[in-house]
C-alpha cells in the first residue's frame, strides 16, 4: 500500500520530530521532499540515522562506566 505525499509529508515531519531531529533539518528535509529530491532525502536520512547511532553508543558507553562503578562499589562493601 502506498501512501499519498500529503500523508507521507506529515509523516516525514512528526517522526522526526519525535526523533529529536532539530527544527532547522526538519525544515531542510521537508524542503528535500517537497523539491522531489528524493535520493538527496535519503542521504539526508542515513546522516541523521548514522548521527543517532552514534549518540546511542555514547549512551551505551555512560551506561557501561556506571555499571563499572556499581560493580566496584557492591565489591567493596563485602
Amino acid at each position: 500500500m502506498r501512501i499519498t505525499v500529503s500523508d507521507y509529508s506529515e509523516t516525514l515531519k512528526s517522526f522526526l520530530t519525535d526523533t529529536g531531529v532539530r527544527q532547522e533539518l526538519i525544515e531542510r528535509a521537508m524542503q528535500l521532499h517537497r523539491s522531489g529530491q528524493e535520493a538527496e532525502l535519503v542521504r539526508f536520512l542515513k546522516l541523521q540515522r548514522c548521527e543517532m547511532v552514534e549518540d546511542m553508543h555514547e549512551c551505551q558507553r555512560k551506561v557501561d562506566r556506571i555499571d563499572y562503578l556499581i560493580r566496584q562499589t557492591k565489591n567493596n562493601i563485602h
